[in-house]
């Protein structure tokens, strides 16, 4: 996919690089310019230049700036800002000043008290995500549907953030897939998600026990010679060989990667605290440490 040139503004905002570009969206950095000399460095999403037009991928991108803008945590990508520019949708959001995991790793095992650190922080996400509840009071069901390390942004500061909702949805309102294309990065689908079952945060479980899986040995349990093999090894999800992974890791990256939800943990706080006890077994470290190993991936 060839790229355009980069365009000089978005609704009135400065663009000075292009951030990265994905299968239905690209990420720009710009300025957003205010008072007496204010400047803000921001993130600008955008459907990518082929697919304006195309109603379900401005519908996606529509959704996922109404909700961003409800979620507030540490943790998320803020979402400040829907507009129109010549017709075009573009999202405000938060810069994270760093990169995505995928970026970092360049497939290289992570030190596994900075792996855990991350996987802890995601689940601080996820809780908040899974847990939400609207004006009323009634549960959404969100359910991330992709989390994988191109959605784990990691700040020189040392900041977690998990992003991207383009394919989140919440399970009580009805939507229908194009195609019944499956949402989501494949290699980080759940057994369920494959099989198009409705899904449950448990989904995001199984996602997260990849990339844990991947932090820390830099391979991935279900990786075949193509997608579709890699989905029939996901489907089948017979339990991975986890003998490369530190002893503290193995009963938690397995109940994550269980063939059936109601078999991984009963709820994400259960394995936010799985790692957290997992994390006794290395010195502790924080965003100083992640933030220095960030730093210096970025050099």
């Amino acid at each position: 996919m060839a790229l355009v040139d980069l365009p000089q503004r978005i609704g009135p905002y400065r663009v000075l690089e292009r951030l990265g570009t994905g299968g239905m969206a690209e990420v720009f950095l710009a300025v957003a310019y205010g008072a007496s000399g204010f400047e803000k460095r921001i993130a600008i999403k955008t459907v990518l230049p082929e697919l304006r037009g195309e109603g379900d991928f401005e519908r996606f991108l529509i959704e996922e700036a109404r909700l961003g803008a409800r979620l507030q945590h540490r943790n998320l990508v803020g979402v400040h800002e829907l507009g129109v520019d010549a017709g075009t949708y573009y999202v405000r959001m938060d810069y994270v000043d760093g990169a995505d995991l995928a970026t970092l790793l360049r497939g290289e095992p992570l030190d596994p008290a900075l792996a855990l650190l991350i996987s802890e922080e995601v689940t601080l996400a996820l809780e908040y995500v899974h847990g939400f509840r609207d004006e009323a009071g009634r549960p959404l069901g969100l359910v991330h549907r992709d989390v994988s390390p191109a959605n784990i942004l990691v700040s020189r500061a040392g900041d977690v953030k998990l992003a991207d909702f383009g394919v989140a949805k919440a399970t009580l309102l009805l939507e229908v897939t194009r195609a019944n294309v499956r949402k989501g990065k494949y290699a980080y689908m759940a057994p369920e998600q494959i099989a198009g079952d409705r899904l449950t945060p448990a989904a995001d479980q199984f996602g997260l026990g990849i990339t844990i899986q991947e932090l820390l040995t830099g391979k991935r349990p279900y990786d075949a010679e193509t997608p579709l093999a890699t989905m029939e090894r996901i489907r089948v999800a017979h339990p991975p060989d986890l003998s490369a992974l530190p002893e503290p890791t193995q009963t938690l990256v397995a109940t994550c990667l269980a063939k059936q939800p109601g078999s991984r943990f009963p709820a994400t706080t259960a394995l936010r605290r799985a790692i957290a006890n997992a994390r006794r077994a290395w010195n502790p470290v924080g965003p100083p440490e992640l933030g220095d190993w960030a730093k210096a991936r970025l050099t």
